[in-house]
This record gives structure tokens, sequence and C-alpha cells, in this order.
């Protein structure tokens, strides 16, 4: 042990003996001397001579050094310490002068490698220049106006006056740009800002997004359906349906984050603040390895991965919520996003709200109730509030951390006259979720780079039904508790190939309560599922860039049921010529996870929908397979894109597919298949863009346990329509459109004999359908004032501007007299909504 201790402690001492010594002779390399001596020595180095005026350099004295290669070199470290101009004449004489006084000088740097960004466009008002191969420039500025960097391939980046240093030149960083253009299959696929990435998904860049009909804001899940396939049968957000899909069986990332909670006014709006939302992939097939769930399809929001150089932010108010947002830079390599926003009415109440209110409360207890009990005092309000920090920690080492709530809260009395004695209960509805990440990347080189991830989500729904009639307390909880970690790397070969692969590790743990006071009855079901993943990624371009094929391959083990799953991924974008461009894709996916309705009047009717893990007899594992192939021709502004796809998944369970009417109380396990065509069809024209959306499917169920064994699916939209344009011109954007698609299946009850022995008699199960569905839609916005550190901007919407009468769900019930009672729910009517939103740069 001593002798180990011994030569530990000599090889110390012979590192820092060696590391001195190389500090000492780094040390001979920068001296500070006179800056005449500094040009001497110079001169005779390189054989040049130097052109000054005395009063210029007398006085100056520097730390410089002495090892350069190149007279270039020398000349550019010069420029950086003594703030003059340095011009060469010829071969050998260089002169020295001072700059103007507005002349400022500096270096353009890449954030990501430290090196020089070299033809950089400067510009500052009238006056504009180019940096050089070191990334320096020179540029004369005005009082109080800002510079303007823009180069390709990097963000660009306005500097303020005060960032440039009088003594000397600064250094400034600029950020290389997330999505490389040769990346982008089709611009403008629908609008600008929403574009084709080559492997078949749907990108949607909120900082170019113009503006869709309806809507006011940058609402993600709204604007996803105006794609092609992606419908909401029930018109919400947060039951979206991607491809004939439920919509349990979409992932939803927020950064990476799994989320299980996506609306507000229980799912109307999204809950994913637009303001801190950058840039969006939608993802229908050929999903990435990396990714797991999500049978039906993945929707990944991201917040901006930059670090911001500057403050700039806005705050808004509509006619449902006020928001603010904010990004600021907490030092030169990191920065802060914030945003916030909180509904209206806690102190006041707008039409826009009673439209909202009225649509989640019809046909609940919320609105109706027994003939002897009074609702009253009814109040329903929402928040979230976003984060994410980036931290810059070195060239290659680069921290971020999110964070997000969501929250919503609805509550009312019941009143009752009980033995001449007025008695009041109080029921509330809360639904919430609060997720925080850790994401570190640590670049090794050009072409290697390493990433960690770490999240971990909670949801949180519970309602306590209030029975004033009984005095009896109901309480419901159901919660969602997810931790994940995931480890990856990614590696470039050459220009053609590059490589992903990593390992993931994700619980989930669920939590169903069920507890009456009186009588006494309790029941909590705690459920965890942990699963091990491996995946690897292959992606070739071609040099011509015709040719982008990813082969991808994820192997899942779920500890539970010691199962294991193997599932290929596969996406391919072949170029046939300029105008025709051939996509093919292909995947294998499953999920743990899904939600089930117990029962219609569970959470107070108002988010009946629990969600439940696999336990292997019951509820499976649910596991997809679905393959798509489709053709792009655009020319000329014009642009065709057909894909026809097949998609089949089993596992599914009838409590999972929302059934209303026959079947609504079954237990049974099940599969769908899906074979359908998305079209789109897009011109631009000018200042104009306009879009033809069409969907066809043909969405069929398979259920052996059940008397019919195969009929349509509850989400067998067999036609749906858009048809929308866009005017963009200076200040202005204005957007109408129209949408319609066939009614939903339903089953309605035998005509004459709706009731048997106190039971509703039913038909064949969804033999029937609801009248088709039509909405005509109209936005505008208008930039009042825009300043070069201020904008206003005005905003409004009509969503169903006829006023369609939309029956989008129905259901029966036997009253007590024996007899049918019939109920349906309708969507929202004409429903006005503004904007106001101040904007600081």
């Amino acid at each position: 042990m001593k002798l180990l201790f011994q030569n530990a402690r000599n090889s110390v001492l012979l590192l820092f003996a060696f590391f001195l010594g190389t500090l000492y002779a780094l040390g001979q390399d920068v001296q500070s001397l006179p800056l005449p001596t500094v040009f001497k020595n110079l001169e005779k180095e390189y054989n040049i001579q130097f052109n000054y005026a005395v009063q210029d350099i007398n006085t100056l004295q520097i730390e410089f050094s002495t090892n350069h290669l190149t007279i270039e070199q020398a000349l550019q470290e010069l420029r950086l310490k003594t703030k003059l101009r340095y011009n060469r004449v010829g071969t050998s004489i260089i002169t020295v002068s001072n700059y103007g006084a507005s002349t400022f000088c500096g270096t353009l740097l890449d954030t990501a490698t430290g090196n020089p960004v070299t033809g950089a466009t400067i510009i500052s008002g009238q006056t504009s220049t180019t940096t050089d191969s070191f990334g320096f420039f020179t540029i004369d500025i005005k009082e109080n106006e800002p510079v303007k960097v823009s180069s390709v391939a990097y963000e660009t980046r306005v500097i303020p006056l005060s960032d440039f240093k009088k003594e000397n030149c600064s250094s400034f960083f600029v950020i290389p740009t997330s999505i490389a253009l040769e990346n982008i299959t089709l611009t403008t696929y629908l609008v600008e800002g929403l574009d084709k990435i080559n492997d078949g998904s749907i990108a949607i860049n909120f900082d170019e997004f113009t503006l869709l009909p309806g809507l006011i804001e940058n609402d993600v899940l709204q604007t996803t359906q105006a794609l092609p396939g992606i419908t909401s049968t029930d018109e919400t957000v947060s039951n979206i349906n991607i491809r004939g899909g439920a919509n349990d069986q979409n992932l939803i990332l927020w950064d990476n984050i799994k989320m299980y909670q996506t609306g507000h006014f229980f799912g109307l709006i999204s809950a994913f603040n637009p303001q801190i939302t950058q840039r969006v992939t939608i993802v229908k097939n050929g999903t990435s390895a990396q990714y797991t769930d999500g049978t039906s399809g993945t929707l990944a929001m991201f917040t901006d991965d930059k670090v911001t150089q500057n403050t700039h932010g806005n705050i808004a108010i509509n006619f449902l919520s006020a928001e603010g947002f904010i990004d600021l830079p907490t030092g030169k390599h990191s920065s802060l996003q914030v945003a916030g926003r909180h509904s209206l009415s806690d102190f006041l109440r707008t039409p826009t709200y009673d439209t909202y209110f009225d649509r989640i409360s019809q046909n609940t207890e919320v609105e109706n109730n027994e003939a002897s009990i009074i609702n009253a005092d009814q109040s329903f309000s929402f928040y979230d509030t976003s984060l994410r920090w980036i931290y810059n920690i070195s060239p290659k080492d680069r921290l971020q951390l999110n964070f997000i709530v969501i929250g919503n809260s609805l509550d009312f009395n019941e009143s009752a006259l009980i033995n001449n004695m007025d008695r009041t209960r109080a029921s509330l509805l809360t639904q919430n979720s609060i997720a925080g990440g850790v994401d570190y990347k640590r670049k090794w080189s050009d072409t290697s780079a390493s990433t960690i991830q770490l999240y971990e989500t909670d949801y949180t729904l519970r309602a306590r039904n209030a029975n004033v009639l009984e005095n009896q307390r109901f309480l419901q909880e159901n919660i969602v508790s997810e931790t994940s970690i995931r480890l990856s790397h990614e590696l470039g070969f050459n220009e053609r190939w590059n490589l992903l692969g990593g390992y993931q590790f994700v619980e989930t743990g669920v939590t169903n309560l069920d507890d009456v006071d009186d009588p006494f009855f309790r029941r909590k079901i705690s459920e965890v599922v942990r699963e091990h993943a491996l995946f690897a990624q292959a992606g070739f371009s071609s040099l011509s860039q015709k040719t982008n094929l990813s082969l991808g391959m994820r192997y899942n083990y779920i500890e539970k049921f010691q199962k294991s799953l193997i599932e290929p991924r596969i996406s391919l974008r072949q170029k046939l010529s300029s105008a025709l461009t051939l996509q093919a894709q292909a995947e294998m996916k499953h999920q743990n996870t899904s939600q089930v309705i117990n029962f219609q009047n569970d959470f107070l009717g108002i988010e009946k929908r629990r969600w439940r893990l696999a336990d292997g007899i019951e509820i499976p594992v649910m596991e997809s397979a679905q393959a798509s192939l489709g053709v792009a021709f655009e020319k000329k502004g014009w642009l065709a894109d057909v894909t026809g796809y097949f998609k089949a998944v089993e596992g599914i369970t009838a409590q999972s597919q929302g059934f209303e009417t026959k079947y609504e109380f079954q237990k049974a396990i099940g599969n769908y298949d899906v074979l359908g065509v998305d079209v789109l069809l897009r011109k631009r024209s000018g200042d104009f863009t306009s879009w033809l959306s069409y969907g066809f499917m043909d969405n069929t169920y398979h259920f052996d346990s059940l008397p019919e064994n195969t009929f349509p699916s509850n989400y067998d939209i067999t036609h749906a329509v858009t048809l929308g344009t866009t005017y963009a011109i200076d200040r202005l954007k204005l957007s109408a459109g129209w949408n319609w698609r066939s009614g939903k299946p339903t089953t309605f009850p035998v005509i004459g004999e709706p009731v048997v022995s106190g039971t509703i008699n039913f038909q064949d199960v969804n033999s029937d359908r609801l009248a088709s569905y039509m909405r005509v839609d109209f936005s505008a916005n208008y930039t009042l004032v825009t300043q070069a550190n201020f904008k206003l901007e005005l905003g409004a919407s009509l969503w169903n501007v006829t006023n369609q009468e939309n029956v989008i769900a129905n259901f029966f019930r036997v009253s007590n007299n024996n007899t049918l009672a019939s109920f349906s729910q309708e969507s929202l009517g004409t429903t006005v909504n503004g904007v106001i939103r101040m904007s600081f740069l």
C-alpha cells in the first residue's frame, strides 16, 4: 500500500511539474510590449513596413503573442487588441490609423464550434459590410442604431450598440439553424411555416407561421387538424384522431417529455402555450426508433433550442385568457424562457367563455341535475406555466432544463330543500399536470455527439361529486407518474451516412381511486410497468439529395410481462424528377397505457376518461403495424400530395373506444384495421395560398367476444374535406376555411320497440351515422405598429360563422316510466374571439 501511494505521489508531482513547465513555456509566447516595439519585431520577422502617426500609437502597450504562423494572424490579433485600422498597401506596406468616432469592430463566431463565421452580412442603417476569413468586421454605427447579422445556415441576430466596446473589438456568437435546408422536402406544405421533411414528417416553425382559419393563436393541436388524415370526432384538441386511431394512441411530447394532459377547458383549447412552442413535428408513420409509444402517431413540440443574446417577449389578452412570454439572456452563454397564461373567468366572463362553458357541460351533472336540486355558483378557470433554460457550458457541452405546469379547475354548488331546510354541498373537478426534464448534450467532434435525457411527468384527475339528497360524497382519482431516462449517441461517418443508437428506461405508475363515504366503499388500484429498450437507426442521403433512407430497429423488454418486442422503422424518399417525389414509410410500435371509460357519469361526466396500464388480462399491451406509400408533385406554385396507407392495431379494449350507445358497458378485447388515402392539393399565387385536403378511410373493428364481430369503428370518418385560403401582405393577414366530414358512426334503438324489459333494444352496432359535420371559419390579423423595438398586433376570429348545428355525439337512457330518453351533444356554435398583443424586441 505504501509503495502504491509513493508511486501515485510521484506521478502527481511529475504531472504537476509538467504543467508548470508548460505554463512557463506558454508564458514566453505572450509578452506585454509597447506597440512600436511590436511593429519593429514584426517588420523584422515578415520583411514588411508599418506606416503610422506616432501620436496614435506611442502610448499603447499590449500583451502580444510571438508564435504566429502568418502576418494575417498577427494583424488579426492587433485589430482585436488595439482598436486600430490596418490596411495592406501592396505586399509589404501596412498603414495604421484610427477608426472614426462611430466606427466599431468585432469578430463573428459559431456558438457551437467557436470557429469564425466568414462571409456574414453585417448591416447598420444604410451601412453594410461582410466578415473576412477570420470572422472580423468593422462598421460605422449611428447612435442607438442596432446591428443586424445574417448568414446562410445561421440564425439572424440583432446586436445593440451597447454590446460593442470602445476600447477593443468584441466577439459575437451566432447560432446554427436547427433544421438544415436540405432536410426540407416541401416548403409551405400547407401555409407558410408548415413544411414537409424528407422523412415524411410535417414540421411547423411558428417563427414563420402565418394564419389558419378560426384561430388567433398558434394553437398546436388545432393546427394539426388542418392536415389530411387528422381529425377530431368531438371537435376537441384532446381527442385528436390520426388516421382513424383513438386519442390515447397518440404520443404527445413537449421537449421530449411525455404529456398525459393536452387540453384546457377539458379539451377545447391546447394546454401548451403557443408563445414558448417554437416548432412542432407531426409523424403519422415512419417514427424514429428513439421514440416508443404512440401506436397511431407522434406529435413532438419543441421550445427554441438557441441561447438568446437579446431580451424579447410579449404580453397579450384575448376573450378567454391573458398571457405573457419573455426570453432573456442569463449570461453570455445561457438564456431563460418563461411563459404563463391564466383564464379571465376569475374576474370577467365573456360571451366566448360562456360558449365554451356551455359546450363542456352539455348533458352533464354540471348542467343538469335532478329536478329537486339546483346547481349554482358554477366557476371554471385554467392556467399554464412553462419554463426553459439553456446553458452552453462550453462550445461542446450544452445543458437544457424544462418545466411545465398545467391546471383546470371546475366547481359548483348543489342545493336542495330537505325537511324544510336548505342544504348545499360543493362538487369539484380538477385536472393538473406537472413535468420537468433535463437534457445534456456533449459534442465530441463535428461528427460525434452524445445525449442524456431525463424526465418526470405527473398527471392527476380528481373529482369530488356531492349528492346533496343522500348526504353522500363520491371521490374519484386518476394519477399517472412516469420517469424516463434515455441515453443516445449520434455518429456521422461521412456526408451520406449517419448512425443513431441508444438505450431508454421508462417506469410508469397509474393509480385509480373510487371512494364513497356513505355507505362506505373504497377501491384503490395501483399498477407499475417498467420497460427497457435498445434502439439503433441508420440514415443515408445521396450526394445529390435525391435519395433519403432511414432504417431503424427498436428492441423493447417489458419486465412485468417478461415480454420482448422487436419494432422495425423504415422511411424512404426518392426524388424521381425535379417535380416528382416518391415517399414510403413503415413501422411497428406498441404502448402500455390507454384511456378507458367505466361509466359516462364518472368525474362529473366532464372528463370521464381515465388512464390505465396494461395488465395482460383485461387490458393487453397494444401493438400496431402500418405502412404507407405516397407521391408528391410540385411545380409553378402547385403541389399535389397523395398517400395511401394501411394500419392494423391489436390489443384495444371496448372501454377505450368511447362507445356511448350499444356496447357502452361491455368489456372486450379486439383490434381494428384502417385502409385510407390522404390527399393535399395546394396552390401559391402571389400573396394568396389556397389548399384542398381530403381524407378517405375504411376503419373496421374486430371483437371476437362480442355478438357482432366486425363493424365500423367509432372513429370511421369515411370522408373529410377541408378547403382554405390565406392572404398575407405587409401588415395584414386574412384566412378563411370550410370544413366538412361524414357523420360519426352511431347506433339507434329499434323503431317501434326501443325498450324491452327495461333495457334499450339497439339495432346493429354502428349501422347508422350522425348527420355530416360542416363548419366555416374566418381569421384576421393586423400589425398596427411596427418599430425597431416594439410591435402591436390585433387579431380576430369567427368559429362556425354560419352557426351550423353539428351533432357530434348521441346517447340514450331509460327513464323512470320505462320510456326512451334521447340525448345529443352539439359542437360549438358561432364563437367570436379577439386578441391584442404587444411585443418588445
